[in-house]
């Protein structure tokens, strides 16, 4: 099960436009899986040796929060990132998330 679930989360993840961000748990309730956030990271985390087509950058918590940033190589990777595609943050936090929050649910 966890193979194709992480593959799943690989496709939503392809999916999120650039300039936009979505919450593990969000992805988590689109797969039916609601609850299952963590796993979604897992998922993400296991990309970090993968060719680059899976934009992980663009998942963070639901409050908007950079928790997975420590799986990037470096320290402000993801921050950059995200910023390079327009979002503002502050001390990890997303200022402008819900006008940047894409919702698998009512986008695809």
């Amino acid at each position: 099960m966890e193979h194709g679930f992480f593959q799943k989360v690989y496709e939503i993840v392809r999916r999120i436009p650039y300039g936009r961000v979505t919450s593990y748990g969000a992805i988590a309730e689109f797969l039916g899986s609601r609850g299952s956030a963590r796993m979604v990271g897992w998922a993400l985390n296991s990309t970090k040796d993968s060719t680059g087509d899976i934009p992980a950058h663009r998942v963070v918590n639901r409050n908007g929060l950079l928790t997975g940033k420590r799986h990037f190589g470096g320290k402000d990777l993801m921050k950059e990132l995200l910023e390079s595609e327009g979002l503002i943050i502050e001390d990890d936090r997303i200022i402008n998330f819900k006008e940047k929050f894409w919702d698998p649910k009512v986008e695809i």
